[in-house]
């Protein structure tokens, strides 16, 4: 979990009467998916605990592995227990439901952040994208639209549990005017008082001694050019679209590239996958290879003269391993 954020313990299984749960208040508008619990039941290893806010004891997370469990007729479930806020709860819940699992949707993502920004506005905007797995850019704009209500005292947590202010420039100005009323103070005490790093501390006093401003020049970018803007048709999007050299001479364009990615992604949210050892290991291995062309041509270019000789067998010999998989799988599936 994130600096900041409540912690639980992980480590103490106990287990539940199910009919002492609460689904409640899930962060998913969706409901459940019936598809996603048929999955949960066929798999044969045992499936993680479920996490459960003990004072409500509403499930933070596992309520479809709850479903399938009660599909089965289990009468009890085993769960770890969160003490925490119900908003703490809430926030747990989003930030388990976007590391794994049936991912939450765009619209319950921005919902999540809009709820987290008014029951945490100390958080800073990256800290709230990384549980709710959107953009700083998108989460700034969400809390733009609740209003500037939601600002406490000018400072925000960030993800590494340090306090810093929403407005650099104005902690820059007090760091100066401290400097200038006691020039003795340590770059911690300034950084402290003013709400700024030791660093940003350090380089406005630079600035002070070289007689410049304490705030740095805004960077001017340049406007493209009109003609580089113009959207290009889809043809010559495909020839303009880099690729990767394939054994035989052919190429994969991004498309193929982007859409083999998604089938990767697709087989992580797979249970069935998930929660064994054998099928984590796949994982790794397929997430290994989802690399662009560009990334396939920059380890080829990296390898020195006297290993490409060793690289170039062990590549054909392991493309070897992988064609075998592949028959026995294309066999199992057809026999």
């Amino acid at each position: 979990m994130q600096s900041g954020q409540p912690q639980f313990e992980q480590e103490m299984v106990f287990e539940a009467e199910i009919s002492s749960l609460s689904v409640a208040a899930s962060p998913r508008s969706a409901g459940d998916d019936q598809d996603h619990i048929q999955a949960l039941m066929e798999v044969r290893v045992p499936l993680p605990p479920v996490l459960v806010h003990r004072p409500t004891m509403r499930v933070i997370d596992g309520v479809h592995r709850l479903r399938a469990a009660q599909l089965r007729g289990d009468e009890k479930i085993p769960v770890t227990y969160f003490d925490g806020s119900e908003s703490d709860a809430f926030v747990l819940a989003v930030e388990s439901n976007v590391a794994h699992g049936l991912p939450l949707s765009m619209a319950d993502r921005k919902q999540a952040a809009g709820r987290i920004i008014t029951t945490h506005p100390q958080w800073s905007d990256r800290m709230i994208a990384t549980t709710t797995g959107l953009s700083p850019g998108i989460v700034s704009e969400i809390r733009r639209r609740a209003g500037g209500s939601n600002l406490v005292e000018g400072s925000r947590i960030g993800q590494d549990g340090r306090v810093r202010p929403v407005d650099i420039a104005a902690g820059r100005v007090l760091a100066s005017k401290l400097i200038q009323e006691n020039p003795g103070l340590s770059l911690r005490q300034i950084a402290r008082e003013a709400r700024i790093s030791p660093e940003t501390a350090r380089d406005v006093r630079n600035r002070l001694r070289r007689g410049e401003d304490p705030l740095p020049k805004p960077r001017v970018r340049a406007r493209p050019r009109p003609e580089a803007v113009v959207a290009a048709t889809p043809a010559e999007r495909a020839r303009a679209e880099p690729s990767a050299v394939t054994s035989d001479g052919g190429a994969i364009s991004r498309s193929r590239i982007a859409e083999r990615a998604a089938a990767v992604d697709r087989l992580k949210s797979d249970p069935a996958l998930r929660f064994s050892e054998t099928g984590r290991t796949l994982l790794r291995l397929f997430n290994f290879l989802t690399l662009a062309g560009a990334e396939w041509q920059a380890i080829v270019d990296s390898v020195p003269p006297h290993c490409k000789g060793t690289v170039t067998v062990l590549a054909r010999e392991y493309a070897g391993v992988w064609e075998e998989i592949a028959a026995r799988m294309d066999y199992e599936v057809t026999a």
